[in-house]
């Protein structure tokens, strides 16, 4: 509206255009005409419009259609903002409701980002190399410390002197100038001034000590702490000599020795993963000089099952899965780690090389499960070990753009180095899809079905070199037995060259294998042929080998193989199950 000098209306009106629309949806709303307006018409209220009315009447007048402060209900601003129907009014309930269905899905799915990165964080630390925790490292040293009452130069039993502490003279300008020019250096008198200082207080507190040192409280003081430093150096020196001991014993592959060293070395690796709990137990078979390592695995929830949540359009918080070959990927990729970690502590402490080969089985131990299930066993001789680079690279998991912290089972390094060792590994621990162990720990006095198919090899093999055959060559391996070749010298209990063919089982050896043994000392153009079981002989068989044509063919059956054993190796290997 445009006024005059002296205020009053000067009975035009000037619409102002909020935005765009805005003044379309009032004509709508006021049921005013939408069409263009006349030329000219500025000054004329169109019907229905604030202004001038139609008899002249100014409408702005008070108590007008338009004025600001009447209480007609329906006199419109049109400068005031009216609510755009196709905007969302965010005091609706529904609306209000939405948004807080979209906060907390975004707070879930933050919750399940955080799992995963704790995961990746798993990964990646279970990965880090570990300390040997061999003898040398377990030594302790003693360094003896001062008496605290004992100062700076308290061992000194002479009064501190002047000399000690005078500073040096400078340097004369004139060689032939007097001690008088020196008296005139105020540099050199400042010097001067600050030792006669510190040689007051060294000699007031030399003087001081001297007094002290003769109280009861001073000495029994000293004598207080003389004694505690023995004691530290007695339980020093006694720790050492323990730790000896315990080197000896090991050296000697007593099982208790082995045992607690490999212990302290699993556990000592588990330090960058104390919160993920792995524990590790060792039990050393002296028979093979192997050890077999139990480890428990994680729990399978540890790995996330979802990637995330959404907001269906119906306003339900839904749940995205991951895919069950993702997860259980990611939970062997965590496994393969602490086994392979597991495997490198055992054999970075083992410096005096006592193991001939390590087993590991990992163990799922569900609560309210009757048995654990076995998801990994690897059977691996010390030979396999020195070959096989145990931990990755410094950074070997670093998080690319294709595929974040995952990666395919078949590309991961840690189950590739597992496969390389001849691990079995189970395809699917969701489905609780089990392997069989390579070997079991639990008997004392272990029989031949509780070696490891590495334990069985090296127990035939001690038991024959130590017969006399040496040069000692396997052709042939695998979970039942081997084959080998050995060549014995001429003084020796076996001389001459031999072919072993070594089996354990229960079923008894008939005729047809000690034709195909004698076929192969032939081919082999060997002296002898050995066939050992550590079950028996059919009558058939014995009765074969009684033949002229056969009688190159020994026969060592399952008692000959325990009594070998405790004849060469002075341990005893119990009956097969």
């Amino acid at each position: 509206m445009q006024y005059s000098a002296d205020g009053q209306s000067d009975g035009t009106a000037t619409v102002q255009f909020p935005q765009p629309g805005f003044l379309a949806s009032v004509f709508r709303d006021l049921g005013a005409d939408q069409g263009p307006e006349p030329e000219g018409a500025a000054g004329r209220p169109a019907p229905g419009r604030p202004g001038v009315g139609p008899a002249g009447d100014d409408q702005s007048a008070p108590g007008g259609p338009s004025d600001p402060n009447s209480a007609d209900p329906n006199s419109a601003d049109p400068n005031s903002a009216a609510p755009n129907p196709t905007e969302p009014n965010p005091d609706d309930p529904a609306i209000a409701a939405h948004a807080r269905a979209a906060a907390l899905t975004h707070h879930r799915t933050l919750t399940v980002q955080a799992e995963h990165d704790r995961l990746a964080d798993l990964l990646r630390r279970a990965a880090l190399p570990v300390s040997a925790m061999d003898f040398e490292s377990q030594l302790r040293h003693y360094e003896p410390r001062p008496y605290p009452g004992d100062g700076p130069g308290a061992d000194e039993g002479s009064e501190p002197r002047w000399e000690d502490f005078a500073p040096a003279e400078p340097a004369a300008a004139d060689p032939e100038g007097g001690a008088s020019r020196r008296l005139l250096d105020s540099g050199y008198q400042r010097e001067l001034a600050q030792a006669r200082l510190t040689h007051q207080r060294a000699l007031r507190e030399w003087r001081t000590r001297r007094a002290e040192a003769g109280s009861p409280a001073a000495d029994e003081s000293r004598r207080a702490h003389e004694a505690a430093e023995e004691a530290r150096a007695r339980a020093v020196r006694e720790y050492n000599d323990s730790l000896e001991e315990c080197r000896r014993a090991y050296r000697l592959a007593e099982p208790a020795a082995v045992e607690s060293l490999l212990e302290r070395a699993l556990a000592a690796a588990e330090t960058a993963t104390q919160d993920l709990s792995a524990p590790c137990r060792a039990v050393f078979r002296p028979l093979t000089r192997t050890a077999v390592l139990d480890l428990d695995l994680p729990p399978l929830d540890l790995v996330p099952s979802l990637t995330g949540y959404r907001l269906a359009p119906d306003g339900d918080i839904v749940p995205v899965p991951r895919p069950p070959a993702d997860r259980a990927t990611d939970y062997l990729r965590l496994v393969a780690r602490l086994a392979l970690r597991s495997l490198q502590a055992a054999d970075a402490v083992d410096t005096d090389e006592i193991l001939a080969g390590v087993v590991l089985n990992g163990w799922l131990r569900e609560p309210g499960a009757v048995e654990p299930l076995c998801l990994l066993s690897v059977d691996a001789d010390r030979d396999a070990l020195a070959r096989t680079r145990l931990l990755p690279p410094e950074t070997p998991y670093e998080d690319r753009d294709d595929e974040g912290v995952y990666a395919d089972a078949e590309q991961d390094e840690a189950l590739v180095r597992l496969r390389q060792l001849g691990a079995a590994v189970t395809p699917d621990p969701y489905a609780r899809t089990v392997v069989r162990p390579a070997a079991q720990a639990g008997a004392t006095v272990p029989a031949a079905p509780d070696l490891s198919a590495n334990e069985f090899a090296q127990l035939v093999r001690d038991l024959l070199t130590r017969g006399g055959l040496a040069e000692w060559s396997v052709r042939l391996r695998g979970p039942a037995g081997l084959v080998a070749t050995g060549e014995g010298s001429p003084g020796s209990a076996l001389p001459g060259r031999w072919v072993v063919w070594a089996s354990r089982d229960s079923a008894s050896v008939g005729v047809e294998q000690i034709e195909t043994l004698a076929e192969a000392v032939r081919e082999e153009s060997a002296d002898r042929g050995l066939r050992l079981t550590t079950g028996r002989f059919a009558d058939e068989a014995l009765d074969l080998t009684a033949e002229e044509s056969h009688r190159h063919i020994h026969l060592i059956d399952g008692d000959g193989v325990r009594e070998l054993a405790r004849t060469h190796l002075g341990l005893p290997l119990a009956a097969g199950r």
